[in-house]
């Protein structure tokens, strides 16, 4: 019984340390866990609270991380309503992110726990790797040949939540996905980031929120202690991750994140057509 524990909270460290690193960057969880899945014994319950958990902090770190700027919109839109004057560029924002919203959560309220249900083969999931790396090497491609500076704009939010669709395809991460559509349509990789991660906030809830709902109705006790390290851990990483692709991308480029996604898609191949 020790043993099941220790593994069980093993286990957890594991799931908190991969979801940490590739949360917010241009990474797989899908594919990490696809090689690790074999030494991973969390019943399907506590994966489901922890991946309850794991969306609802995920909104609350980019809340608090980017606190500053959702209060400096709140106040715009406050002062909208009010009829009062408001910056232009701050009202932008605020119109990108409703409506680049809108794809990425109606997706996920209407597909997500669909997929999840689906047992996904490896090998697909190793393909999905391989191609999302070529479309961030196009787009890398694309970005190096027309360098493009520019902000946010109302069209450009929505075009980028139509690329976060792509993220609920297993395999396909979802900050590449943002991050590789806004450079696509015209921002520059720092204000796509940017842009990516404010838009998690919702997509976040709502995905937490369904899992949350699902959790509930499930029969069966769920080991909260256990749960509750892997989700700091994970917390904690995420937030140093965040943190360090901000910076990472004003100056640095998308490239060593290609050929780690080529390599792991090649890994989880290669571990798939061995087992």
């Amino acid at each position: 019984m020790v043993y099941s524990e220790r593994m069980q909270m093993v286990d957890a460290l594991i799931f908190g340390i991969v979801n940490g690193l590739t949360k917010f960057l241009p990474l797989s969880t899908a594919g990490h866990l696809a090689l690790l899945q074999q030494w991973l014994t969390i019943d399907d319950i506590n994966r489901l609270a922890f991946e309850a958990s794991l969306h609802l902090m995920t909104a609350l770190l980019v809340i608090i991380y980017f606190w500053t700027d959702i209060w400096t919109l709140s106040q715009a839109i406050l002062r909208k309503l009010g009829r009062l004057p408001v910056n232009s560029r701050e009202l932008t924002l605020f119109y990108a992110l409703v409506l680049g919203a809108i794809p990425g959560t109606a997706a996920t309220i209407l597909l997500d726990l669909y997929i999840h249900e689906i047992e996904i083969p490896n090998v697909m999931i190793a393909g999905t790797l391989f191609l999302s790396a070529l479309f961030l090497m196009y787009v890398e491609w694309r970005y190096y040949i027309r360098p493009t500076h520019e902000g946010v704009t109302a069209k450009r939010g929505w075009m980028v939540g139509l690329f976060q669709v792509l993220s609920l395809i297993p395999g396909f991460p979802r900050t590449g996905a943002t991050v590789a559509g806004g450079m696509l349509v015209g921002m520059s990789r720092y204000e796509a980031a940017r842009f990516s991660y404010l838009l998690l906030i919702p997509i976040s809830l709502t995905v937490g929120a369904q899992k949350m709902i699902q959790l509930i109705k499930v029969n069966g006790s769920v080991a909260w202690g256990t749960v509750g390290v892997g989700v700091l851990i994970a917390t904690i990483l995420s937030f140093i991750s965040l943190h360090f692709f901000l910076g990472y991308l004003k100056r640095g480029t998308l490239w060593p994140f290609i050929w780690y996604g080529v390599i792991l898609a090649a890994l989880v191949a290669y571990v798939t057509l061995i087992s």
